[in-house]
């Protein structure tokens, strides 16, 4: 069987490593069968496809560890003044004028938007979070379907919250279990997981019920936690616990569950993290757009945790995102030497993959998924290995983007999403109209 051969200036196996100059990969069906230096790869295998990368970085795939889809409905939305905290941004914003008005066609032109954006931003795997409590039943039926026909890799889950009413809630977490069931038996790329939204929309009984099902399930639990200080105050004025040690009370810190923005934590609560084997979702930019404060992030990566980068559908160019986790932490601990490009290089790719337990995910070596990138390395000045990390992180951009690949399959060349047949852009305005009227 023929495979194909990709011939790099830079190849990154995985950032906790060199780079390598003038190495290539060799790609059988769905993997990566082989890697080495171009010329051995093109002698060794002299019936494969080539495909000639001169001037360009070899990369795996971006892993975007949270995000919300529909949340691109609400960028620009008019608001006669900005919410003055977390608090009010929840109640008097988002759950009431996004959340609760978004319907089936939003979601699909939400979907459609942010999956071919995630694309041409090299992101080839992803964890999506819907908040939308009348969208069900059926909305995770509708995004995967979106999704499939896009041919990236997915978890998705609905985000349970008993804030409507505890009917809702029960019927978000039978939405996860039907989907989580139903791609088990099916398999492929797109997998489902259990997720709920945080302690103040959640009972403890509820909390303990989606973490029983996830362990019927096998699989993972998704949950918002401290994304600000109000779930501090409403923890210790519940319960006399900060969040983590709440989870920590209710014994379901541990190796399955996925904690998304982690911001207002105390260095207890880092440690029980860490030593229960908690994933963490950091999201730098929006935590700054909620105000909601800045992730202690160096100190969960000096514990050794597994750590990924996420979206939250604020910013979806994945650069910024990575920009963010680079400069941000030097700046609120006057530290230059916080949080290294390698480091948020890994989070990007193989460290959001391990977060979200996905398999030989991440890094480019045989054996593991071809889900890759290839980047123009014409930076301003000559990439080095000593630099390489640094240009990706600093200097670069989307339209640096030249093809993507998941699963063995090109879904992106230069540029352009494979194929092209509907206008995106019209249907997304189409419907945040919508979703705006009544505030306008």
């Amino acid at each position: 069987m023929a495979g194909i051969l990709i011939l790099p200036e830079w190849l990154i196996v995985s950032a906790k490593e060199p780079p390598r100059q003038g190495w290539g990969v060799r790609i059988l069906g769905e993997i990566i069968s082989d890697t080495g230096p171009n010329e051995d790869l093109a002698i060794k295998y002299p019936d494969d496809q080539v495909l000639r990368a001169d001037g360009q970085v070899l990369s795996p795939g971006f892993v975007n560890t949270h995000t919300h889809l529909y949340g691109v409905l609400a960028h620009g939305m008019p608001l006669t003044k900005a919410p003055a905290g977390f608090e009010p941004f929840l109640k008097e914003f988002w759950w009431p004028m996004v959340e609760d008005r978004v319907d089936h066609d939003m979601l699909r032109a939400a979907v459609d938007w942010q999956c071919q954006t995630m694309l041409q931003s090299g992101v080839t795997s992803f964890y999506d979070c819907l908040e939308a409590p009348n969208t069900l039943p059926g909305c995770l039926t509708v995004e995967g379907e979106v999704v499939a026909r896009h041919g990236l890799r997915a978890l998705l889950s609905f985000e349970a919250t008993q804030r409507v009413s505890e009917v809702n809630g029960l019927l978000g977490l039978q939405e996860n279990i039907n989907f989580t069931t139903a791609c088990k038996q099916k398999g492929g790329l797109i997998q489902g997981l259990i997720c709920y939204h945080t302690t103040f929309t959640c009972s403890p009984e509820f909390i303990l019920k989606n973490f029983e099902t996830a362990r019927q399930l096998g699989c993972l639990v998704h949950m918002h936690c401290s994304e600000s200080r109000y779930e501090v105050q409403y923890c210790l004025d519940h319960y006399g616990l900060r969040p983590v040690q709440f989870y920590n009370q209710l014994g379901v810190l541990g190796a399955n569950m996925v904690a998304s923005q982690c911001v207002q934590l105390d260095d207890t609560e880092v440690a029980l993290l860490a030593g229960h084997q908690v994933q963490v979702a950091h999201m730098p930019l929006s935590n700054c757009e909620v105000g909601g404060g800045i992730a202690p992030i160096p100190k969960m990566a000096a514990a050794n945790m597994t750590l990924g980068l996420g979206s939250d559908s604020y910013i979806d160019n994945f650069f910024e995102i990575m920009r963010g986790a680079f400069l941000i932490h030097k700046a609120v601990q006057q530290d230059p030497r916080l949080m290294p490009a390698n480091l948020v290089y890994f989070m990007a790719t193989e460290g959001g993959a391990r977060a979200l337990h996905l398999p030989n995910v991440g890094r480019l070596a045989p054996g593991w998924c071809a889900d890759l990138q290839l980047i123009d390395a014409n930076f301003p000045t000559p990439a080095a290995e000593w630099n390489l990390y640094d240009q990706l992180v600093l200097y670069s951009n989307p339209e640096q983007v030249l093809l993507v690949m998941v699963n063995g399959r090109i879904l992106l060349r230069e540029g352009v999403t494979l194929p092209e047949t509907v206008d995106r852009r019209r249907a997304l305005w189409k419907q945040s109209r919508r979703l705006w009227q009544t505030a306008l």
